[in-house]
Parts: structure tokens; C-alpha cells; sequence
């Protein structure tokens, strides 16, 4: 074949080619598609672990709760000055509601019976106040030259004492202090420091007019609130939502009463120590005392911290360590015979978790979320005690709990028949 004709017979070759390739396809879309065949997946589970994905699918969702608790948690610092406020009026709510209700059962209409409760609230605070600021005023004359006296004997035991301290070394230190002072006090530090106190000052007034008016309102339209509060979750889920809410609304009034019972408790007994003692300020020792033990576990004894100090300057430390024995008394009184009877009769709640509590309280907002945590902790726990068990609160063993459901997983195990080997093998899972 010359090189001529080479081209024409590849050029033949490829139309045949092309050609009956373009009738085997015509031929294969005239026959039937094949039928579709069902087959395992192979995106088994069994490809990860039960473990793992078991893992997993907690993992993700305690995400989500930890990011929505941390929203709500943000919001709520967010809107303290209003928040803060609202919390308290509704603990002192649950204190005096029942005198409410009481009234109300004489025949008083509940909102003059609110209004009632709330005058006679503010005259007796506002009684114990002026009782204690004239207890104060009388004393801190005598105070102040007991603390000048006590500067003096500090002085000679740092020049008598093992530190052997010289009088050019004492007076150095002063002129430090003294320094510290001057310009912490200077005009740029005074004029923040007013700002500062301007503005805390601002917040308590606007406090306190929000806890009264709070109050009020809680005490006077608490059932129809709460009822708004109802209709705002789905139909399906009102009932329990009203129960719950209720359960918490019991356990926090019962934590209230028996704070209060252990906060007299603590006052007047070290009030007592001190009258004893001849220490001065009984008085605002007592109502001092009385606010701290608002905060569980420590606040008292803080607390009880000042009285100790009180004696130090006023009278020398033989009396302050009487006065500090005495304290330790009253707080051994109060863990051992007034905290397990009454906290763990009304409040379900074990002495770890008011630990956990407070310290995640004190983080979030200081002294004032030390304050709230404990029977925040005390509502939740009564709801989800609730939900989970519809039994009263507090009457479940978690360890006889414990035992039943494994005896009840070990029975029906039993009872189900062995499930089938599946096709792929082992897929790592326990039986259905």
C-alpha cells in the first residue's frame, strides 16, 4: 500500500468503527434498565463504635446547653442592677407571703394586706437602723482611742518583739502608707473614687425602690403573674410547667424560713457572747451577724469575724479569744443540730452542692450571687427531683434508685430472646 492510500484506509476504518459503535449504543438504550436491587447500606453504624457515638451525641448537646446556659447567664450580668434587685424582692417575698395569705383569710384584700406587710417591713428595719446607727455614734468615740492605743502597743512590740524593728524602720514604713494614702487620694483618685461612689450610690437607691415595688407587686399579683408566665409555654407542657414552678416556688419559701430560723439563731447567740463579754456594738454585731448567715456555711462566721476583731481593739486579746470560742460554739450549734434538722428537712439539698453553689455564686456576681446561688440551687433541685420522679420531693434514695433500675435492666435482658448475628459481623453495639 503506497503512502497515498494509507490516510483513505485509516479514514474507512474509523468511520466502521464509529459507526458501529453508534449502533451498539442504540441497541442498548432499546433494551430494559436493569432492576434496582435492595442491599445493605454501607454507611453502617457499625463503621463507629456505640461508644464513640454514644460520645458524640452527648458531646454536641452539652455544647448547646453550655452555650445557651452562657447567653443566659451573660444576659442576666448584663441587666444585674435590674436583676439583682428582682431576685432579692422575691426572696423576701417568700418570706412574708404567708403573713399575706394570713391576712387575707381575715378578710383583708390581698393588695391591702401586701401594702400592710410592706409598711410594717420598711418602720421595722427602719427602727433597727436608727437603733443601731445611735449604738454605733454612742461607741465610736471610745472605739477610736482603743484603736489608737492599739496602734501604740503594735508599735512597741515591733521595736520590743522578735522583729527587733528600729524606730527610723517603723517611721519609713508609715511614710509609705502615709504616701499610698496621699495619692490614692489626689485629685485624679479623688474625683474617680466620687464617680465610683456616685454611681454605687445611684444603683442602691434604684435598687431599692425596684426590691420595694417588686416586692409589692409580687406579693399583690403573684397568682396572676405566675399565670401569664404559664400561658407563655406550649398547651401540652402547661400543667407540668405550673407544677414545677410551684414546687420550686414551696422550696424556696421553706429554704427562706429556715434561714431566717438559723441567721436568729446565729445573731443571738453571739449578741449573748458579746453582752457577756462587755463587748461594745452588741447591737450591730447582732444585725451584722443576721445578714451574713443569709449566705450559707461561711456568712456567719465572716461574720462572727468582726465581733472577734471588736474585742481585739476594745478590750485586748484574752476577751477576743473568748468572744472567738464563743463564736465557734454558736457555729458548732448551728452544723450540727440546727442545719441537718431544718435544711434537711425542708430543703433537699447535700452540704457539697451549697459549697459548689456558693463558689459559682461568689464568680458570677460576688457577694450578692453567693447570696441568691444556694436557693437557686434549692428550686432547681426540688423541679428536677419533680420531673424526674413524680414523688415528693427528697423522699428517693438515689442508691436504692440505683439498685432497682439495674435489677430491672438485669430482668428484662433476661426476658428478650439473643438477637441475630447481623450480616457485616460485630458492630461493636450491645444487643437490642
Amino acid at each position: 500500500m503506497t503512502s497515498e492510500e494509507g490516510p483513505t484506509e485509516h479514514h474507512r476504518f474509523a468511520e466502521r468503527f464509529a459507526h458501529q459503535w453508534a449502533q451498539a449504543r442504540a441497541e442498548r438504550r432499546a433494551e430494559p434498565p436493569a432492576p434496582v436491587r435492595a442491599g445493605p447500606s454501607n454507611l453502617s453504624r457499625a463503621q463507629v463504635p456505640w461508644g464513640v457515638d454514644l460520645a458524640a451525641a452527648w458531646s454536641w448537646r452539652f455544647l448547646v446547653i453550655a452555650a445557651a446556659s452562657y447567653l443566659v447567664l451573660w444576659l442576666l450580668s448584663f441587666f444585674a442592677v435590674i436583676m439583682v434587685p428582682v431576685a432579692i424582692a422575691l426572696l423576701i417575698a417568700a418570706l412574708v407571703s404567708p403573713v399575706v395569705r394570713w391576712l387575707h383569710a381575715g378578710g383583708v384584700p390581698v393588695a391591702l394586706g401586701a401594702g400592710l406587710v410592706m409598711l410594717s417591713g420598711i418602720a421595722i428595719v427602719g427602727l433597727l437602723l436608727t437603733f443601731v446607727g445611735q449604738q454605733v455614734a454612742a461607741g465610736a468615740t471610745d472605739l477610736a482611742d482603743s484603736v489608737v492605743e492599739g496602734i501604740g502597743r503594735i508599735r512597741d512590740w515591733l521595736k520590743d518583739g522578735p522583729l527587733n524593728a528600729s524606730d527610723t524602720q517603723i517611721n519609713d514604713a508609715l511614710e509609705a502608707m502615709q504616701k499610698a494614702i496621699t495619692e490614692g487620694t489626689s485629685e485624679n483618685g479623688v474625683l474617680s473614687s466620687t464617680l465610683e461612689v456616685g454611681t454605687a450610690i445611684g444603683h442602691v437607691v434604684a435598687g431599692f425602690f425596684i426590691i420595694l415595688f417588686s416586692t409589692y407587686f409580687f406579693l399583690a399579683d403573684g397568682e396572676r403573674i405566675w399565670a401569664w408566665t404559664v400561658r407563655l409555654a406550649p398547651r401540652v407542657a402547661r400543667q407540668r410547667f405550673d407544677d414545677s414552678g410551684r414546687v420550686a416556688w414551696r422550696s424556696l419559701t421553706q429554704f427562706v424560713r429556715a434561714t431566717v430560723l438559723v441567721a436568729a439563731v446565729d445573731a443571738i447567740g453571739i449578741m449573748l457572747v458579746a453582752l457577756i463579754l462587755g463587748v461594745p456594738f452588741v447591737l450591730a454585731i447582732g444585725v451584722l451577724v443576721f445578714l451574713g448567715a443569709f449566705v450559707p456555711m461561711v456568712g456567719a462566721t465572716i461574720a462572727g469575724t468582726v465581733a472577734v476583731l471588736v474585742a481585739l481593739v476594745d478590750q485586748g486579746p484574752i476577751t477576743a479569744l473568748l468572744m472567738l470560742g464563743g463564736v465557734i460554739l454558736v457555729q458548732q450549734i448551728e452544723g450540727h443540730v440546727l442545719q441537718p434538722f431544718l435544711m434537711g428537712r425542708f430543703v433537699s439539698v447535700h452540704p457539697l452542692g451549697v459549697i459548689i453553689a456558693i463558689g459559682c455564686g461568689v464568680i458570677v456576681a460576688g457577694v450578692v450571687g453567693a447570696l441568691i446561688a444556694v436557693p437557686f440551687i434549692a428550686s432547681l433541685n426540688a423541679v428536677v427531683q419533680h420531673l424526674a420522679s413524680y414523688t415528693s420531693v427528697g423522699s428517693d434514695d438515689p442508691e436504692e434508685e440505683l439498685d432497682e433500675d439495674r435489677v430491672e435492666v438485669a430482668t428484662t435482658e433476661a426476658a428478650e430472646p439473643a438477637a441475630p448475628e447481623p450480616e457485616g459481623g460485630d458492630d461493636d453495639r450491645p444487643d437490642a
